[in-house]
C-alpha cells in the first residue's frame, strides 16, 4: 500500500466545503486542533468548544505556517482576507504562509468544524485498504488495544491510538495515522452517553469490532447497563462471560467470535491460576490448538482482554506459539495495574488512571490474594458518572474492600467515597482504620504516614479524583 497525500482541493471536497478561499493544489502536513501543537504546513481544524473557540487561534496558526484552517460559517476572516494579506480579524497574520512555494494559506468553510473533522477521517479511512479494528466496553479498552497491537505487530505494520485520543475529536485525529496506509489500525472508542459509539463506528467502518464487556462504567448516562449494551452492539469478538453482550450477539448478521471461562467460547480459559501481584495464567482452548499462557497483567480483568486479543490474533494468522510469546512480555500501561517496588519491600499496585465498581472488584480480588502476613492498604476514590447507582454501587465496593481484607482504607472524594467508607466499617472493617478524605492532595500525606515496611498499596479512582497524586506522592517519598 502506498501513502494517502492529502491537498487542500482533497480535503475541501472531503469535508463538503461550502467555499475556499486561498492556494487550492498544496500538500496537508498533520491535522492540528490544537493550535499550540501547529506546524509549518499543517491544517487546523477550528473547533468550538465549552471553554475555547479554535476561530480565535486561526490568525496566529497561519503566522506560524499553517497551510490553511477550516472554519465555521460566518468567520469574519473569511470575508475581510484577501489572497495574499493580513486582516483586521487576524491581526497575527503576516502574509508570509508557508513560504514561497505554497502561496498564502487557505480557509475551508463548512457549516461545522467538528462534523468536518469527522468526515475528513472517514474519507481518509474509506481511500486506504487498512484493516480497521475497533475496542469499546465499559472496561478494558485500553489494555485490550494495547495488547491487540502487541500481537499483530509481530506480522503486520500496525497504528493505534495515540494515548486517550478516542472519543468525537480523539478518534478522528487518530485516524488520520491511516495516511501511511498501515496493514492494521487499532482503534479504541470511547462513549460517554447514548448513540456515540455508533457515530465512532461510522467513522471508523472497522473490519473487526472487539466488545470486551458492558459493566457500570457510565450509567450516570443511561437508565441501566442494558441501556449501555444496547449501544454498543455492533461488535464481533466478544466476552461470553457477560450476559448483555452474549443477549445482543445472537442478532448479529456476521462472524461470531467469543472468548472467557463459558463453555463453548472460540477462545476458552480454563484452569485459571490467579497469581496475584505476579499476574494470571491459563490453559487456553482455541479453534489453533490449546496453550498455557502467562501474563503479568493483573487480575481476571486483564485475563479476559489477553482472550480478546487473542482471538483476533487467531483471526489474523498469527500462530499460538508466538501469541503465548507476545502475551508474556505484556506490560501494564501507564497507571492501569502497574506493581512498583519500593523501598522497605513496600509493594505499590498504581491503578490510578480511572475506575469503574466492576474494575475495582477485580484489583480487590488481586489484593485479597496477597492477604496472609501482608498488610494490605486501600486508597480508593470516588467512582463518577453512576448516576442514581452511585451510592449503591459505591456501598457495595466498599464491602468488597472489607471482603478483601484490607488492613486500612482511604477513601477519598464526596458523598459516595464516605458511602464506600460507612459500608466497609459495617461489614467489618474496624472504624479506626478507615478514613475519608475529600481531595487526594489531602489524602497523600496521610496514606505516605501509614505505610510501612512490606505493606501492599493499591491506589485507585476515576480520572476526576486525581488518585494519581496520591501515587506520585508515595513514589517520591519510598520510591
Amino acid at each position: 500500500m502506498t501513502d494517502l497525500t492529502l491537498t487542500l482541493d482533497w480535503v475541501a471536497d472531503a469535508v463538503g466545503a461550502t467555499r475556499t478561499q486561498g492556494s487550492a493544489d498544496v500538500p496537508v502536513g498533520d491535522v492540528v486542533t490544537d493550535s499550540r501543537t501547529i506546524q509549518p504546513g499543517d491544517l487546523f481544524v477550528a473547533l468550538r468548544g465549552p471553554r475555547f473557540d479554535g476561530h480565535a487561534f486561526v490568525g496566529d496558526v497561519l503566522a506560524r505556517g499553517a497551510v490553511g484552517a477550516i472554519v465555521e460559517q460566518g468567520f469574519a476572516g473569511f470575508e475581510e482576507r484577501g489572497s495574499a494579506g493580513s486582516t483586521e480579524q487576524d491581526p497575527a497574520y503576516d502574509g508570509r504562509g508557508t513560504g514561497p512555494d505554497l502561496g498564502p494559506p487557505r480557509l475551508i468553510e463548512v457549516s461545522d468544524t467538528l462534523e468536518a473533522l469527522q468526515r475528513l477521517a472517514h474519507r481518509v479511512r474509506s481511500a486506504v485498504s487498512t484493516r480497521v479494528i475497533a475496542i469499546t466496553g465499559s472496561a478494558g479498552k485500553t489494555t485490550t488495544k494495547e495488547a491487540i497491537a502487541a500481537l499483530l505487530a509481530t506480522r503486520f505494520r500496525v497504528v493505534k491510538n495515540k494515548g486517550n485520543l478516542n472519543n468525537h475529536i480523539g478518534l478522528p485525529l487518530s485516524l488520520m495515522q491511516l495516511r501511511t496506509a498501515p496493514d492494521v489500525a487499532v482503534m479504541e472508542l470511547g462513549m460517554n452517553h447514548a448513540g456515540e459509539i455508533s457515530r465512532l463506528v461510522e467513522i471508523a467502518t472497522p473490519d473487526v469490532r472487539v466488545w470486551t464487556n458492558v459493566g457500570d462504567a457510565h450509567l450516570g448516562f443511561f437508565a441501566s447497563a442494558d441501556a449501555i449494551a444496547d449501544a454498543k452492539a455492533e461488535i464481533l469478538v466478544c466476552n461470553a462471560d457477560d450476559r448483555r453482550v452474549m443477549t445482543r450477539v445472537r442478532s448479529f448478521p456476521g462472524t461470531v467470535l467469543t472468548f472467557g471461562e463459558s463453555d463453548g467460547a472460540t477462545i476458552r480459559a480454563r484452569s485459571v491460576r490467579d497469581r496475584g501481584i505476579r499476574g494470571m495464567s491459563a490453559d487456553i482452548e482455541t479453534p489453533a490448538g490449546d496453550r498455557t499462557i502467562e501474563t503479568a497483567l493483573l487480575g481476571r480483568g486483564n485475563l479476559l482482554n489477553v482472550l480478546a486479543a487473542t482471538a483476533v490474533a487467531i483471526d489474523g494468522g498469527i500462530g499460538l506459539d508466538q501469541i503465548a510469546v507476545e502475551i508474556a512480555r505484556l506490560k501494564p500501561a501507564d497507571r492501569r495495574g502497574a506493581v512498583r517496588q519500593l523501598r522497605d519491600g513496600i509493594t505499590l499496585i498504581d491503578d490510578s488512571y480511572n475506575s469503574s465498581p466492576s474494575a475495582l472488584r477485580r484489583m480487590l480480588e488481586v489484593v485479597a490474594h496477597e492477604a496472609g502476613d501482608t498488610r494490605s492498604i486501600g486508597v480508593l476514590g470516588e467512582m463518577l458518572e453512576l448516576g442514581e447507582h452511585s451510592l449503591a454501587l459505591h456501598e457495595s465496593c466498599g464491602r468488597a474492600a472489607a471482603a478483601a481484607g484490607l488492613s486500612r482504607l482511604f477513601a477519598v472524594g464526596g458523598a459516595p467515597a464516605r458511602a464506600l467508607a460507612d459500608a466497609a466499617i459495617a461489614a467489618g472493617m474496624p472504624a479506626a482504620s478507615v478514613a475519608c478524605f475529600d481531595t487526594s492532595d489531602q489524602a497523600a500525606p496521610a496514606v505516605v504516614a501509614a505505610v510501612t515496611a512490606g505493606d501492599l498499596v493499591l491506589v485507585k479512582g476515576s480520572r476526576g479524583t486525581r488518585t494519581d497524586v496520591v501515587v506520585d506522592r508515595l513514589l517520591a517519598e519510598l520510591g
